[in-house]
């Protein structure tokens, strides 16, 4: 089983249990172990199986859940999870994924109303049924409306960072045929979306039989929906419909071109084409009857007069025309980043020390790190107070000390709070290496003051940085009602710097907001906001989103040296 799947078994007892009303410390325990199975850089179920390691040695898992692992990973469930499901009706888990509505309120609205699903929970509150019961009202009623369509729009799609699992592992699955010779993901997934719908997979064979066979036997395919000699489709087990399609050689390059997308930029490389006396399809570039190219991608591609376009710029935002003008942006990549700038440790919300940390940052081989536990306003994560924050700067800088051949700064990430100010006195801002602000509470203000808020913010020298500047959790909450032109007009005009937050549920600012940054010469921070040692992976993830944004290293603030970063940080302060 992939850790996806693994995890999803200890998520959903965990909302059972909450629904049900059980011990907080119990749910999140469930919580807790499904947040590290995804964490987690290899597969569980290979720790569980190999007889030198301990399932228990992983972060928050004590023998019972160790126990549980075991179960799920030979069975595909646990008897916990079926037990739990005869307790709660079937729909009801589902109204969890609805911000505003968590497990009390979710179970409220089954008893008074009956509502089991979301379609229930539309109708009723259309028929402003909502409104009359006790703890919700008028504006929770809209706000269910409005969340409801979100969801709507977001459906059936898995974050990029789920979807790479799964995709990473078929194709090493399928890599054990012999006959096998090319294989690659397309679709959304290539061009790395922050969401994929479904993944497409290009093979070329000498055979298609062997190829399927070994499909249908993947753990994770739950259904084969089609098979035929040329295509075969499955469902798998987060619910992804996966295609596999076995093309010619020759046609190779133009149906990995064709079935990468956009809809968008195909049809603008089509018409190109067109007005050349070409046609373009999946299975090459034609003039009359005559193949003229379709082996790789840089053939058809070469046809039309244009260069290569990286799959994450093929969206039809001026790719073609920076392609004919031999301005194509070279995107940043992995390798170019020397630091992380947002992350937590144990002092506050986050799960592993400070000099876990900083010795995980020396291991992937970055030259500096900042530590930005949160200020005090984020009581639930424990937030430090001006003393607190003191006392903690001193602590990183004694450990620091101790460790050579990594730069550390002390950091904050400061709130921004309701009425504009900030969370910390700039007496203390001015001690602190590196500050980034953030909102998290308030964010349902209307746009004036929700934007005041972060231009206050920005106009503040001892901030160097906006963290997750829209507050969007992706297909769960939207982006709050703010200016971003002018947040972006005043981070340009002031020098200070914005986040690509490289969470997979965040990956904020999006992509849109990244290219309009990029014309005003904004250095872009990529973040990973590390609650954890595994969580500093999703730089990976960052990184695609600034890819997408058309960034380039000079673009992105982290691929600067120390002595790079510590002048732009002294310049950001005059």
């Amino acid at each position: 089983m992939e850790n996806p799947e693994v995890a999803m078994v200890f998520e959903e007892i965990a909302d059972l249990l909450e629904i049900l009303g059980e011990n907080p410390f119990r749910v999140r325990a469930y919580r807790n172990a499904a947040r590290t199975i995804r964490e987690l850089p290899e597969p569980v179920e290979q720790v569980a199986r190999d007889p030198g390691r301990r399932l228990e040695d992983l972060p928050g898992i004590g023998k019972d859940l160790a126990e549980k692992i075991r179960v799920i990973v030979n069975t595909g469930d646990h008897p916990l999870r079926q037990e739990l499901r005869q307790k709660v009706p079937p729909g009801l888990r589902d109204l969890l994924d609805i911000p505003g509505l968590g497990p009390k309120r979710a179970y409220a609205l089954y008893k008074q109303l009956g509502i089991t699903s979301r379609e229930e929970l539309k109708k009723a509150a259309q028929a402003r049924r909502i409104r009359t019961l006790r703890g919700f009202g008028a504006k929770t009623e809209q706000a269910i409306l409005e969340a409801l369509e979100h969801l709507e729009e977001v459906s059936r799609r898995v974050y990029l960072a789920e979807a790479k699992v799964f995709a990473d592992a078929v194709i090493q699955h399928l890599r054990a045929v012999p006959e096998l010779h090319q294989i690659e993901v397309a679709g959304s997934f290539r061009r790395r979306k922050e969401t994929v719908g479904d993944l497409d997979v290009l093979v070329t064979c000498d055979q298609s039989a062997p190829v399927m066979d070994r499909l249908a036997e993947y753990s994770a395919v739950r259904d084969v929906l089609v098979r035929g000699d040329t295509k075969m489709s499955v469902r798998l087990a987060n619910g992804m419909q996966l295609d596999l399609r076995v093309v010619p050689e020759e046609s190779y390059g133009a149906a990995l071109q064709y079935f990468t997308g956009s809809q968008a930029h195909n049809i603008q490389l089509r018409r190109r084409a067109q007005e050349m006396g070409l046609k373009i399809n999946e299975y090459g570039v034609f003039r009359g009857e005559e193949r003229v190219a379709g082996r790789t991608e840089e053939e058809v591609y070469a046809a039309v007069g244009l260069p290569w376009i990286p799959p994450e710029l093929r969206e039809a935002r001026g790719e073609i025309e920076w392609a004919l003008e031999g301005k194509l942006p070279k995107l940043v990549e992995l390798t170019q980043i020397r630091g992380d700038l947002h992350m937590h440790t144990n002092v506050t919300d986050g799960r592993a020390s400070i000099e876990q940390m900083i010795l995980a940052c020396k291991e992937l081989g970055y030259q500096y790190l900042a530590i930005t536990d949160h200020s005090k306003r984020v009581t639930v994560a424990g937030g430090l107070d001006a003393d607190a924050l003191r006392a903690h700067w001193r602590n990183i800088d004694r450990i620091a000390s101790r460790i050579a051949g990594i730069t550390v700064l002390k950091g904050v990430e400061l709130d921004i709070l309701e009425d504009g100010s900030l969370d910390l006195p700039d007496d203390v801002l001015a001690e602190a290496d590196w500050v980034v602000a953030s909102i998290h509470y308030g964010q349902n203000q209307p746009r004036q003051q929700i934007t005041r808020r972060i231009l206050n913010a920005i106009e503040n020298k001892y901030v160097h940085c906006i963290a997750h500047p829209t507050g969007r959790l992706i297909g769960k909450r939207k982006a709050y009602d703010v200016d971003l032109d002018l947040v972006l007009k005043a981070a340009a005009d002031h020098g200070c710097f914005l986040e690509v937050n490289a969470q997979p549920s965040r990956l904020d600012l999006d992509d849109v907001a990244l290219l309009a940054a990029r014309e005003k010469g904004i250095l872009i921070a990529i973040n990973t906001d590390a609650h954890s040692i595994d969580e500093l992976r999703f730089m990976e993830f960052g990184v695609y989103q600034a890819r997408r944004g058309a960034l380039e290293a000079k673009d992105v603030l982290n691929t600067r040296s120390v002595r790079e970063l510590r002048k732009l940080l002294t310049q950001r302060r005059k």
